[in-house]
């Protein structure tokens, strides 16, 4: 739901589409999400949303090849939401769990190479975050 959202946003012209809330309340309503998925889903997208240019900077910090604005959406937008989970999200998680669970997401949606990009990258932003 999270990666749908934040998909969906890189899309929206700024100032025209909805706010990240009303993006969420139609998503969750258009859809019918469940609640708890919608609960857990929202926090993630309202988090990255409101952390993207910082959650960007760190990406960015840790790919030396690739600047974060010619990044594949789906792996840039699976890569924000991992590392919001593993820096911002209270309680954090486990990087190795977000790192697991964010480059499955990143094999099934993205390109043939997604997961190594993916991998790669976050491997490196969990060894600042966890010291």
């Amino acid at each position: 739901m999270a990666l749908q959202l934040l998909f969906q946003r890189e899309f929206a012209t700024e100032g025209m589409g909805p706010t990240a809330d009303g993006a969420l309340r139609r998503f969750v309503h258009d859809f019918s999400i469940e609640p708890e998925i919608a609960e857990y889903g929202g926090q993630l997208f309202l988090g990255v949303s409101a952390r993207m240019k910082e959650i960007d900077g760190i990406i960015q910090a840790h790919s030396s090849h690739w600047k974060v604005s010619r990044m594949g959406l789906v792996d840039l937008s699976v890569m924000r939401i991992a590392v919001f989970e593993m820096k911002f999200l209270s309680p954090a998680m486990t990087p190795n769990i977000a790192i697991d669970e964010a480059v499955e997401i990143a094999k099934k949606f993205g390109s043939t190479d997604s997961g190594a990009f993916v991998n790669g990258i976050l491997d490196h932003v969990s060894r600042t975050i966890s010291g």
